[in-house]
């Protein structure tokens, strides 16, 4: 059993293009690092025989993938994020595909109408709160975020990261543009710094005393908590699962794509199936703390012990329509510029 990898360095070295692989195997664009695969690859290959070949970057495999054209050896794009699924639908590099083992397991609110895109795992973007300095059950919601009440005790990320503007685009879903707006601004004016770092620096943030509240995705608190050089600083934040007792909490995914030009597109389909499925629902979602996308199947280990998730049954199409919106949104009220 193998797995063969090429990492981001690579890249600049370009696969052939012309019987770049041989018969038997799967070519797979990755946004996720390939050691977060591997568990998931390693089981496919031993079921199935069939080989993997990883090319990993941070960006741009999008526009690889249109330089390349019909030639390109990429036979799925497995990424994280609504944002970047929709890229390949928009750049029109996601083939449609219409298959019931897929159907059957992911939620149609967690796929394209068209079949061009799949989940894979969830996430929730949760409030961080202070053990210390925040009561339980003090903020519940997604709009308290905005009350006065937490003036100079907010730190989030930039505005404009694929994260945010889904959240964002989610509160245009459900409270249309101008109530989303003066929510954002209400926000804004809650911050007790500019925006700044990523998800786990705002849980640093509330330890050593800047804020009280933060925005974040549930899975880096996870890991942080299995990291010990940052597990004290995950030990003295709080939970909290927004609008729990009502609409549910904004989830994100992790999604795969097959390729318009996939030169292995039978084998292909057969990972997709596969990652749909129990085992590799299980795997996946407990290397990344993060939740399976089949509801069948129930989170385990650090996700289990957060207790049950409601999560928003809003498409996540949806949020991908709203996504410019809610960019505009986050321009119109400077919001990185507190």
């Amino acid at each position: 059993m193998r797995m063969k990898l090429a990492t981001s360095a690579a890249l600049a070295i370009s696969l052939s293009p012309v019987a770049a692989f041989a018969d038997g195997e799967v070519n797979i664009y990755s946004y996720r690092q390939a050691f977060l695969l591997n568990p998931l690859l390693e089981a496919f290959t031993k079921e199935t025989g069939i080989e993997t070949n990883v090319v990993f970057a941070k960006k741009g495999l999008a526009e690889r993938l249109e330089r390349e054209g019909r030639n390109s050896p990429a036979d799925v794009v497995m990424t994280v994020d609504i944002s970047r699924l929709s890229e390949l639908v928009e750049r029109d590099l996601a083939a449609s595909l219409d298959n019931e083992t897929l159907e059957e397991n992911i939620p149609e609110n967690l796929r394209h109408p068209d079949g061009k895109w799949f989940a894979l795992t969830t996430r929730a973007r949760i409030i961080y709160a202070s053990r210390e300095r925040v009561e339980e059950g003090e903020i519940t919601t997604y709009e308290e975020l905005a009350d006065p009440k937490w003036e100079d005790r907010i730190c989030t990320r930039s505005g404009k990261h694929p994260y945010n503007i889904a959240l964002f685009s989610s509160m245009i879903a459900h409270h249309g543009e101008e109530k989303a707006e003066e929510w954002l601004e209400g926000l804004k004016n809650n911050l007790a710094r500019k925006p700044q770092g990523g998800d786990r620096d705002q849980i640093k943030a509330i330890a050593e005393g800047v804020c009280d509240l933060s925005i974040g995705n549930s899975y880096y608190y996870g890991a942080m908590l299995e990291d010990e050089n940052q597990r004290d600083a995950a030990a003295q934040v709080r939970l909290v699962f927004p609008n729990a007792e009502g609409r549910g909490t904004h989830i994100n995914i992790s999604g795969i794509a097959l390729t318009k030009s996939a030169p292995n597109r039978d084998n292909a389909i057969k990972l997709m199936e596969f990652l749909s499925r129990e085992e590799a629902q299980r795997i996946y979602a407990e290397a990344n703390t993060e939740y399976p996308a089949n509801p069948d199947i129930k989170p385990t280990g650090i996700v289990a012990e957060w207790g049950e998730i409601n999560p928003d049954s809003l498409s996540l199409q949806e949020i991908a329509d709203n996504a410019s919106a809610a960019v505009r949104m986050v321009d119109r009220v400077d919001y990185d510029n507190p």
